[in-house]
């Protein structure tokens, strides 16, 4: 298999923004869709003038979804602490010398996130940050979009978005039937609010299997 790449005018794009004051750029996409491989080949082409602050670090924890009542639905736009991402984007647009920002990681490995597991330095000029919700425009969602300099879009073929959210639940823990009854009952239902949306973007990216291309 063809090692995940990024097409050259996107690395134009990512340089230049790269080459300026702070600058925030959203990755958003359904389920699926290979946000955080984007998401990291995006950094890695500017190197240590990039760095990457996921959205999924702001999932409740666990027995907060449980004491909610949300657990069956992990991963929905309420499952998340939105205001608090909203607040640590406030903070990344107007870096202060000398100050490291802490942001919060996601551990699939322990299905939590980590407090403060991400240290943001005020001399990184690009930060990349990628999720589902990002363009929203409702509830404490809505000001997210706005926060950002950019935001691009990534789609790609259903068959093949769907394909890879199996075998993840699968490697996760989940048998076959569990984890398509988990993408028909969850990760379905959240895909059709980020497609809704899409338009908001800036931009669209695709991704081309057969050269393995992200352009």
């Amino acid at each position: 298999m063809t090692a995940p790449a990024l097409h050259p005018d996107l690395i134009k794009h990512l340089r230049a923004l790269a080459s300026g004051p702070r600058r925030l750029l959203g990755v958003v996409g359904p389920p699926g869709a290979g946000k955080s491989t984007l998401a990291s080949l995006m950094v890695q082409a500017v190197g240590h003038r990039a760095q990457a602050v996921p959205m999924d670090g702001f999932h409740l924890a666990q027995a907060e979804l449980e004491r909610l009542g949300r657990a069956s639905r992990k991963g929905a736009p309420d499952t998340f602490d939105a205001a608090g991402y909203a607040s640590l984007l406030r903070r990344l647009r107007e870096p202060v010398a000398g100050e490291v920002v802490y942001a919060p990681d996601f551990r699939r490995e322990i299905e939590e996130p980590v407090a403060g597991a991400l240290p943001v330095f005020p001399t990184t000029p690009l930060i990349v940050t990628e999720g589902n919700y990002l363009l929203l425009d409702d509830g404490p969602w809505q000001p997210v979009a706005g926060l950002l300099d950019e935001v691009w879009y990534l789609q790609v073929a259903p068959d093949l978005r769907l394909e890879r959210l199996a075998q993840r639940h699968q490697r996760f823990g989940r048998s076959r039937e569990e984890a398509l009854a988990w993408i028909a009952s969850t990760d379905e239902p959240n895909a059709r609010r980020i497609e809704a949306v899409q338009h908001r973007a800036q931009r669209q990216i695709g991704w081309n299997e057969a050269q393995g291309l992200f352009f």
